[in-house]
């Protein structure tokens, strides 16, 4: 097939990204307000054509220890704070980050290449954790009941868990941002925030509303840096962070459960996925097309959710397939800021070669495609929106996390065979499930080894829901109401009976 993938992209709305550029803050969030860094700042660049945006501030050891300084003498009072007071300030970042919707749409979309229809999508979900977390704020409990015995009474109540090093990834870096920085605030705890090095803008600027909301001088601290493996090892050996939340591949997420260990750290870890979609011959086959375009090309496939294994049963395999080609070959490509693009770059060269060597084993392998391209060489970082049928189970397209527009396709006979093989993988995040029988539909969710599933859905997601994995997929959940958990700690006292 002949690609139809510019190599680069100009930015519709130059002026209009000079002007915003030249608005946003750029510098380390510490204490009251935005500094300069103690490295020489870094680049952020447009995944479409590679041009740099902007320079941006560079944390080192001695920019964290100044955070920390100003979180260690900010969190007790914060700690202290009425829930009511925290909640009101969450709830006006909540209205804030509404209000600014189209201008943290835009950084978002200009930094991570994402459509702007995704970005202005991920704004108003980030957005929504500050509204769900200032409820919460004000429903933190404990309990008081008689022991067994009768002979004392037990009295429980939960504490913030003190400062939290909170460490997001590039690809969502508003919803990443608010669904950890939200309920640690919400709790009465500190947090000190490490973004992507890609994505910093989308952290800044939310930090900066913050502010603005009424957040208190040392709560939140944001420290952008290209140093991160040092700048987060300086943080885990620190005695005055309490906590880690990461989100970002197994591997890293590994890595630093191993520095954790060390201090016995409290540690919260949303890591990779691989999502099995599976369709079974019962299934409304337009239905689920329709859900595997929304579970596989949200933010252009780069989503630990992302549907990637598809196990489609063999009497409506070529027809799923075929459906589902004609929706990723009609995806248009061009530059993540315009209005027009269904289709945005990945986030780096990186991306493209990988997922491309991918692609090319997997066909060598016996998959058929029949929808893509070739793949043109820089600067912009663009993947055709690829469609592999009757991929064999074992190929490493479909045992490795894509992150990117490829569908793989494997052909099963039922859906015990789709279970077996979407179980062997050593994640379980996510996992999508389509058939018009709901009793067949809850029967594989009992039996699919995943922390969230889309029963007939293609979105997951949800500020009220519990996100999070089993197996190597992570620890702990955020949103929900057992988001806040994670930044409380429990604290019993024994009382004599009275």
């Amino acid at each position: 097939m002949t690609s139809t993938l510019p190599r680069s992209v100009e930015n519709p709305n130059q002026a209009k990204t000079s002007e915003l550029m030249a608005s946003i803050p750029t510098g380390l969030l510490i204490g009251e307000g935005f500094v300069s860094g103690s490295d020489e700042p870094f680049a952020v660049h447009d995944p479409a054509n590679g041009e740099v945006l902007t320079l941006v501030a560079n944390a080192n050891e001695t920019d964290l220890e100044k955070a920390l300084t100003a979180a260690a003498f900010a969190q007790p009072i914060w700690a202290k704070t009425a829930p009511r007071v925290r909640a009101e300030v969450l709830r006006k970042a909540y209205e804030l980050m509404i209000q600014q919707a189209d201008e943290i749409s835009l950084v978002m979309s200009l930094e991570n290449g994402k459509t702007i229809t995704d970005a202005k999508a991920e704004t108003l979900y980030a957005a929504e954790f500050f509204r769900w977390f200032s409820e919460e704020a004000v429903r933190i409990d404990g309990s008081f009941r008689t022991a067994p015995s009768g002979q004392n009474k037990i009295l429980t109540f939960r504490q913030p868990v003190g400062i939290a090093f909170l460490i997001t990834p590039w690809n969502f870096p508003a919803a990443m941002f608010t669904r950890k920085v939200g309920p640690a605030i919400a709790a009465g705890a500190a947090a000190i925030l490490k973004p992507a090095q890609e994505t910093p803008l989308t952290a800044l600027l939310i930090g900066r509303l913050l502010l603005e909301a009424g957040l208190p001088a040392g709560i939140c601290g944001i420290l952008p840096t290209n140093k991160s493996s040092v700048l987060t090892s300086a943080a885990l050996s620190d005695n005055r962070i309490r906590k880690l939340s990461f989100t970002g591949s197994t591997q890293i997420g590994k890595l630093l459960l191993h520095q954790a260990a060390d201090r016995v750290l409290n540690c919260s870890m949303e890591l990779g996925g691989n999502a099995p979609f599976i369709v079974l011959d019962d299934a409304d086959l337009d239905l689920a097309v329709e859900g595997a375009m929304l579970a596989k090309m949200r933010n252009g496939g780069q989503a630990c959710t992302a549907a990637n294994r598809f196990f489609v049963q063999d009497a409506v395999h070529d027809s799923f397939v075929q459906k589902l080609s004609e929706k990723m070959r009609a995806l248009r490509p061009g530059h993540g800021s315009d209005q027009a693009t269904t289709l945005a770059p990945l986030i780096n060269r990186k991306a493209v070669k990988t997922i491309s060597e991918m692609v090319k084993a997997a066909i060598a392998s016996g998959a058929k495609q029949s929808a893509g391209g070739e793949v043109n060489d820089g600067p912009g970082s663009f993947f055709p929106a690829t469609v592999l049928g009757d991929v064999p189970a074992t190929s490493q397209v479909v045992i490795d996390e894509i992150f990117g527009p490829v569908a793989a396709v494997v052909r099963v006979k039922d859906e015990f065979e789709a279970l077996k093989w979407a179980n062997q993988s050593e994640y379980g995040l996510a996992g999508y499930i389509y058939t018009k029988d709901v009793a067949r539909g809850l029967r594989v969710s009992q039996q699919l080894e995943v922390g969230m599933i889309g029963l007939n859905r293609g979105l997951v997601s949800d500020p009220a829901a519990p996100f999070g994995g089993v197996k190597q997929s992570g620890l702990g959940r955020e949103g929900g109401y057992e988001g806040i958990d994670e930044y409380l700690e429990v604290k019993y006292v024994a009382t004599s009976d009275f």
